[in-house]
């Protein structure tokens, strides 16, 4: 054989081979794009419409879908219910396994199986967790004609609060608070979300409401100056709440309360959870957890968030997943006297 056709030959079979290499690589972006093109993501909101969680997730669904291949349509849907658990627990056993379906759920929802949370079919570290779009953290807050105006002021006087249902932010804050440290909370659950609970602030039915910092600095009686900010609940201080608003973990100086306490508020650090069902194949995961990222940094995402009055802050669903699995490695002992103070909250009164 001449030495030209050795060289053609030579060409012919690296350009074959980098065809195929290229083809190797493609194929999964093509058929990920195949799956999803012509197809409806639904995006489930375990809380109810017009909060804080309600805005964040309609957004997403406006802007996620160009970022994932085949572009498809994404239609938001409430599912609220027994603080987002309905929701949780449609996801992990009901809810289709291919992508197709995701949503938003309580932050506290990924510790009700480790802290003994009844009725819970989820399990937390199979999920496939896509992200949160902020840190946003939880305050409580009181109607400024309370009896109760700081925080210290919960050891002597009654606060009642209003609150959804077991395991979101509004019941399960005051409800731990009262039963571990003694902060005399009294809660009355049953309203359908936030928005109830403000509207039953504004007309004095409750005095308060523990919920995330950005849901209720959107309200009329926040901006208005009517309500005083009594603590929050995260690991450290958020910089966009007041700073001379305290840590609940300055309520109490015991060494094993605040081993309890930080671990019964590390909820906080996941922020705002967008979660799909178990099972699904590992590159789709990987290709939501992209697009949500993706997304996050979308310059006309931001642009609406901006005007929305949103901070965009986001945890990739990597970070999730590794936050709860540190969680579940908790040392027992701790997680024990967390778990017997939620028992008695449920057990029946004597």
């Amino acid at each position: 054989m001449g030495h030209s056709m050795r060289r053609f030959c030579a060409a012919v079979a690296a350009l074959s081979f980098s065809t195929a290499l290229v083809g190797a690589v493609a194929t999964p972006a093509s058929a990920q794009e195949e799956f999803f093109k012509g197809k409806t993501i639904s995006v489930l909101i375990g809380f109810g419409p017009g909060g804080a969680n309600d805005v964040w997730a309609r957004l997403l669904t406006r802007y996620m879908g160009k970022h994932i291949p085949g572009q498809p349509h994404m239609v938001p849907q409430n599912m609220p219910g027994a603080g987002t658990l309905k929701l949780a627990n449609h996801l992990s056993a009901a809810a289709p396994k291919d992508g197709t379906v995701f949503g938003l759920i309580s932050r506290g929802i990924p510790l009700e199986p480790l802290l003994g949370g009844a009725n819970v079919q989820l399990e937390p570290e199979k999920m496939a967790w896509i992200g949160s779009p902020d840190k946003d953290t939880s305050v409580c807050v009181a109607r400024k004609d309370a009896r109760v105006k700081k925080l210290e002021d919960l050891r002597a006087s009654e606060l009642v609060m209003g609150a959804t249902g077991s395991g979101a932010d509004t019941a399960i804050y005051p409800e731990f608070l009262a039963e571990f440290l003694g902060m005399k909370f009294k809660t009355i659950k049953g309203y359908p979300g936030s928005n109830e609970i403000v509207m039953a602030m504004e007309r004095n039915e409750v005095q308060g409401i523990c919920v995330a910092f950005q849901s209720i600095s959107r309200t009329r009686i926040f901006v208005d100056g009517e309500l005083n900010i009594l603590f929050q609940a995260g690991l450290e201080k958020d910089p966009a709440v007041p700073a001379d608003v305290p840590l609940v973990t300055d309520f109490t100086k015991d060494k094993a309360d605040l081993e309890a306490l930080r671990l019964f508020i590390a909820r906080a650090a996941l922020g705002r959870p967008f979660v799909a069902p178990p099972g699904l194949p590992p590159e789709r995961v990987k290709l939501l957890q992209r697009a949500f990222m993706a997304t996050m940094e979308d310059p006309a995402f931001r642009a609406e968030a901006e005007k929305l009055k949103l901070t965009v802050e986001p945890i990739s669903g990597e970070d999730l997943a590794r936050t709860i699995a540190e969680l579940y490695r908790t040392p027992p002992d701790v997680v024990k006297k967390v778990a017997q103070t939620l028992g008695n909250l449920s057990a029946p009164a004597k």
